[in-house]
């Protein structure tokens, strides 16, 4: 206080004096170390006295946990140890339930102890394997149980899943607990129940589906012959098979779908309406039985075997079946209902029942796919044995089968429209009867039959619901896509190396492209409802199968071109005829050209269109003919002798060239085709005038040639003749005088 008033005095008489400022200096100095003095008193004494009391405090604090810790242990412990004392006590007298429920609660028990960290005792190890233990030995028990309650009897494992072995097959069922164990309700509930308590259910569970799939469900739905019986004797229930003589090939799904039932039923009854758990008081339902258990393992493989082995082959071949098919779909869903009514199935449509109701598609990708299959196994068989077909041929269709009689006018109509010729395309443009109509010729009995198919199924698309018949006309184009890709590379060695099958082939393609160009129209009044703006059409095909049937007849010809002018190579140039040797060389080389000429005119003879025939005999003709008048127009110098044998190896070509045009097997018609060779042979009138050449004088040269107005002029250009003048005749002033006048 006193020092308070000092400083107040100093304040209120302030006067700015260094002295004064000084003693106000000294003063704070020493008041400022009290503090200090002060301070240390408290930190030394006070503070250790807090110190010892907060660590006794900690320490009594860890004693405490300590101990708490120790009872929940001590607590823990006698937890486990109870529960496995009334473990076995229940399992004795074979509460199987009551046994499982106390091994887990020795279970959860244990899992606390473990998870106290810094506690290790060495008793935990003891009492996990006594668990173990305990847990085996029940396993144990319960699966001895088990066998007791479902005993398969079973062909030895080596046979292969076959009729005879599921003959053998057995399924035995016990149905009622013998008397001193009624206690604790049928033994099935206890037994399935414990095993879900331990969580062993599925295993056990899995085993059993697979048993059932391959020994019982799979073999009833394969074969078509085995019948499921039942017997049931005092205390078990068996399941066997006899084999009766079935009726179809495939048993319809509404009995395989029966006898699947029945095996369903009879599991439902002895063995699986097992609810999971026992009874919680609060709720009553919603319990998962073991027949959903068991339906979610195996319903997938077994909807998948019933789809694949029976549904598939249920679905019919032709539209007028379609109808029957209803009953399918029916029974698919009662099958369903009652799988559902025994818990086997939850949930709604399956994929078997999308499967049977979407029969309209299955029934045309089935169809489609028949239709693709026949389609290439016809282009892959042989191409040489052909049927010979007329400009009034048209496609035989077979009648299809009656369908419903409301289609009936339908299909009248359709079938009267494909014979009538195809000539009147629309009422009002009248065309001639030929426009459309093939040259007689002859073509593969497959391709023929490939018509017919492609007409059929288009036949069969008019009489279908939309989208089938959408689909069905995609096949057909399909179809001739596969045609155009297929038999060019399938048969492509023969085609090169067999000039009578690239004609044939050649006419194959010219037949379909002419087919293509009113396949869409006999159709259109159907089609053309569903396919937008009239795309029903197969014109847009043409170009391609007229082009593959000239390639492939082009690349024949050019093969034979080739052969030609490979053996008129070994005729020595045709020069120095009067020497033997050469002469023969000549001779054999144009006896086999007409030789190879002949023996093609004979393998086209009635395969191509006359036509046709005779362009393809005057080309090759054409090129043995102007070859030869190449080779002697360039020769030097001819000799008299040379000449004389040059002209008579020309008239053997000129007198037996035209005979190799043998277009018709009757040889009298071929007469007419014979005297029109210069029509066909390009150079034929070349020719001709080469041999006047060869045996004229200077001036019937000259008349021939008539100062470029002759017929000499008209085949040969002004400097080939001077070169055959000089090369035929000495240096005259005749020959000169000659020369002189070619210009």
């Amino acid at each position: 206080g006193e020092v308070c008033n000092m400083i107040n005095k100093k304040y209120n008489e302030f006067l700015p004096s260094m002295q004064s400022a000084e003693d106000l200096v000294s003063q704070v100095d020493g008041l400022s170390s009290n503090i200090d003095l002060l301070k240390a008193g408290i930190e030394n004494e006070v503070q250790q006295d807090l110190n010892v009391a907060v660590a006794e405090f900690t320490e009594l604090k860890q004693q405490l946990e300590r101990d708490t810790l120790v009872l929940s242990i001590l607590k823990k412990l006698q937890e486990f140890d109870t529960a496995i004392k009334e473990y076995n006590t229940a399992l004795l007298e074979k509460k199987y339930v009551a046994a499982a429920q106390q091994l887990e609660k020795a279970r959860s028990s244990l899992k606390m102890l473990e998870s106290r960290k810094g506690f290790e005792l060495k008793i935990l190890k003891a009492l996990g394997t006594e668990l173990t233990v305990q847990t085996q030995n029940m396993l144990y028990h319960l699966g001895e149980e088990w066998q007791k309650l479902t005993v398969w009897k079973l062909p030895p494992s080596k046979e292969s899943s076959s009729l005879e072995s599921a003959m053998r097959s057995e399924l035995h069922l016990r149905t009622v607990p013998s008397k001193e164990e009624d206690i604790a309700g049928p033994p099935v509930v206890s037994v399935l129940q414990a095993f879900a308590v331990l969580g062993e259910l599925h295993t056990k569970l899995k085993i059993f589906g697979q048993l059932l799939l391959k020994y019982i469900l799979k073999p009833l739905i394969s074969y078509p012959s085995l019948q499921p019986f039942t017997e049931e004797q005092s205390d078990v229930f068996i399941l066997r098979f006899k084999s009766e003589e079935p009726n179809l090939d495939h048993s319809s799904p509404m009995e395989v779908f029966d006898k699947i039932k029945l095996i369903f039923e009879v599991l439902h009854k002895y063995l699986l309406n097992v609810p999971l758990e026992q009874p919680a008081e609060d709720k009553k339902e919603c319990r998962v039985t073991l027949a959903e258990l068991l339906g979610d393992m195996i319903w997938e493989e077994l909807s998948d075997c019933l789809i694949q082995n029976c549904l598939v082959n249920s679905i019919p071949t032709n539209s007028s079946k379609l109808e029957q098919y209803i009953e399918v779909i029916k029974s698919t869903e009662e099958f369903e209902k009652a799988l559902k009514n025994m818990q086997f199935l939850k949930g709604d449509t399956t994929d078997l029942l999308k499967y049977a109701r979407n029969v309209n598609s299955h029934f045309a990708n089935k169809k489609c796919q028949d239709v693709i299959v026949a389609a290439r196994n016809l282009m892959t068989s042989e191409i040489h044995n052909t049927v010979k077909i007329t400009p009034d041929s048209c496609v035989a269709l077979p009648r299809l089968p009656d369908p419903g009689a409301g289609d009936h006018l339908k299909m009248q109509k359709t079938s009267k429209l494909l014979h009538n010729d195809m000539v009147n395309l629309e009422n009002e443009t009248k065309l001639s009867q030929y426009t459309f109509s093939l040259p007689t010729c002859r073509i593969s009995s497959s391709v023929e039959k490939l018509m017919e198919l492609a007409y059929q199924t288009l036949l069969e698309a008019t009489a279908s619901t939309d989208q089938c018949c959408i689909q069905l006309f995609c096949s057909v184009r399909n179809i001739f896509q596969l045609f155009y890709d297929v038999v060019p590379t399938y048969h492509k060695e023969n085609l090169q190396k067999l000039p009578q099958l690239a004609a044939i082939h050649h006419n194959n393609c010219m037949y379909i492209a002419h087919h293509l160009l009113t396949l869409g129209h006999q159709f259109r009044y159907r089609l053309t409802n569903i396919l937008c703006d009239g795309a029903a059409t197969f014109v847009d095909l043409v170009p391609g199968f007229r082009r593959l049937g000239m390639e492939c007849f082009l690349a024949q010809m050019r093969v034979q071109k080739g052969e030609i002018l490979e053996r008129l190579s070994s005729a020595r140039n045709f020069s120095n005829m009067d020497d033997e040797e050469n002469y023969c060389a000549a001779n054999k080389a144009i006896r086999q050209v007409l030789h190879q000429l002949k023996r093609l005119g004979k393998v086209w003879q009635d395969v191509l269109p006359v036509n046709v025939y005779c362009k393809a005999m005057g080309t090759l003709l054409n090129t043995a003919l102007s070859e030869i008048v190449t080779r002697i127009a360039a020769l030097e110098d001819i000799s008299a002798e040379d000449a004389d044998r040059l002209y008579s190896l020309c008239r053997t070509m000129v007198e037996e060239g035209p005979q190799v045009f043998t277009p018709l097997p009757e040889d009298d018609k071929n007469k007419k085709y014979q005297e029109e060779v210069p029509v066909y042979v390009q150079k034929w009138m070349t020719f001709k005038e080469l041999m006047i050449i060869l045996q004229a004088n200077l001036q019937e040269i000259v008349d021939q040639w008539a100062d470029g107005k002759g017929p000499l002029a008209a085949e040969f250009s002004a400097a080939e003749v001077k070169s055959l003048i000089r090369a035929l005749f000495q240096n005259t002033e005749r020959r000169a005088a000659a020369l002189a006048k070619i210009k």
